[in-house]
């Protein structure tokens, strides 16, 4: 099953305009589906496709191994000579020789950071090969494609000796709510939105999870079956993912996620918290799980000065990772004897707050679905982040109160205060909490302030009549967007 990734789809297609070969970086979370995306690419525009991926690194693992496993392929899904090799420069001239002139080839070489683990000078041999050998046949797109996405910057993207050979470096993202819905097929049209948005929030926008939705099953039997039982698919994937990713540096990256599951924090607070000193080892664990696709790093504007704020705050984005570490992890060994039994989530303790949480982060996630309700289409948006000023002493610039808002648009011209609520009734004081949040927000003279409110559940008539928020937005808007 594809859906969705049509921006994607139509940037590579222009690559077949060219009169000359291409060489694209993928990137992403792994189960995004950025193979998918590729073999469909080939799929479409009628191109041979020929897929060679790295070795998943264990002990014991050499570069003959990667170069066997390399060549094993190339010659199962060529034909060419599958004779032993002993280095990437005898590799690569076995791949030149398995490319035609005449029809369309894509080449994915797949988890490239696997593959080039055990050489250092991996990336000059390709960089060689590229120059040299792969770069003159006229119809050959080449895709350079992994989940460690820091390991391809560092020693692809940023490689000064690739300068300027990209075509296309595609950093491929979740799917928007509007596409997910078409994992339930024609059920969808029979769901209430909040069945499909209590699954989305477990599992966010991750292709390879939403495949495992069953349309027949109710929400709380899917979360069931993937989240809570021995086998189940988001049970065991979170330590296969972080160990395929991050390997013998896994629980590192865990600890640091861990310190954000309840909330933003700057790089000095997820440092305070887990006791280390600030510097170049946390920060750089910061950056590669931004990478990685697990954490956002918002960089907002200043409400008060209209410039780039001075304090970065990392956001556990990922919802599945968010709800695996708060809310399935710490039952893990129940879990595993089949002990943690209950009949339905709602009788969870607070589960409504559970869902509310994940379906904030949700929402901020796909910002791009409230352009057009927001009647942002065309507006340069500075930055679109939620915002968090805590309590301090009162002074000139106000009242020393603080105010969190769940996502705060800034444009050159206007702010848009974002209220984010999941709850099966929301009556008319939500205006009076957004009223409120909008009087402790302090900001330039001249700039608008605008209130929207995004919501799941029952909306009380009255908050529509009103008139105080400038756009509401339902989930089912979102879905069907």
């Amino acid at each position: 099953m594809f859906v969705g990734r049509e921006n994607e789809l139509e940037s590579l297609r222009l690559l077949l305009d060219k009169r000359t070969a291409s060489l694209v970086a993928c990137r992403g979370r792994r189960r995004i589906g950025k193979s998918t995306l590729i073999e469909e690419f080939a799929r479409r525009n009628g191109c041979r496709f020929v897929s060679i991926d790295g070795l998943l690194p264990r002990e014991g693992m050499t570069n003959q191994v990667q170069l066997d496993n390399f060549i094993e392929k190339l010659a199962a899904q060529t034909g060419v000579d599958g004779t032993k090799v002993s280095s990437w420069y005898e590799a690569f001239v076995r791949l030149d020789k398995a490319i035609t002139w005449d029809d369309w080839t894509v080449l994915l070489l797949d988890e490239v950071s696997w593959m080039g683990r055990y050489d250092a000078d991996f990336p000059a041999r390709l960089k060689s090969a590229w120059d040299t050998m792969l770069k003159k046949h006229d119809h050959l797109v080449v895709v350079i494609c992994g989940s460690v996405s820091t390991w391809i910057k560092r020693n692809i993207l940023e490689n000064t000796g690739f300068a300027a050979r990209f075509s296309r470096d595609i950093v491929v993202r979740e799917l928007p709510l509007s596409r997910c819905r078409a994992f339930w097929g024609d059920a969808a049209a029979r769901l209430a939105p909040s069945e499909i948005l209590d699954v989305l929030s477990v599992t966010g926008g991750i292709p390879r999870y939403l495949e495992e939705v069953n349309p027949g099953l109710s929400a709380n039997e899917n979360i069931k079956r993937m989240c809570f039982g021995r086998d189940g698919v988001l049970f065991k994937d979170f330590k296969a993912i972080f160990s395929q990713v991050f390997g013998e540096e896994s629980l590192m990256k865990q600890n640091v996620l861990r310190t954000l599951v309840d909330g933003p924090r700057t790089c000095s607070e997820v440092a305070e918290a887990l006791g280390v000193e600030r510097g170049g080892s946390l920060s750089e664990t910061l950056e590669i799980l931004v990478d990685a696709g697990f954490v956002t790093k918002d960089e907002g504007y200043n409400p008060e000065t209209g410039k780039k704020a001075r304090t970065v705050k990392y956001r556990l984005s990922d919802n599945y990772t968010r709800f695996y570490l708060k809310y399935v992890l710490p039952h893990e060994t129940e879990i595993l004897s089949d002990t943690y039994l209950f009949d339905s989530l709602e009788s969870l303790p607070g589960w409504e707050s559970i869902l509310g949480l994940q379906f904030e982060n949700l929402v901020v996630n796909n910002f791009r679905e409230l352009v057009k309700p927001l009647h942002l289409e065309g507006v340069p948006v500075l930055s679109a982040v939620p915002y968090e000023k805590r309590p301090g002493k009162a002074g000139k610039r106000g009242d020393g109160k603080g105010v969190q808002i769940d996502l705060l648009v800034q444009t050159r011209k206007s702010m848009y205060v974002v209220e984010v609520k999941r709850k099966s009734r929301i009556g008319e004081s939500i205006e009076t909490e957004v009223a409120e949040k909008v009087a402790r927000l302090r900001h330039p003279r001249g700039m608008s302030v605008r209130t929207a409110l995004v919501y799941e559940g029952e909306l009380a008539p009255v908050v529509r009549g009103n008139g105080y928020f400038d756009a509401i937005i339902s989930a089912a808007d979102l879905l069907r967007a």
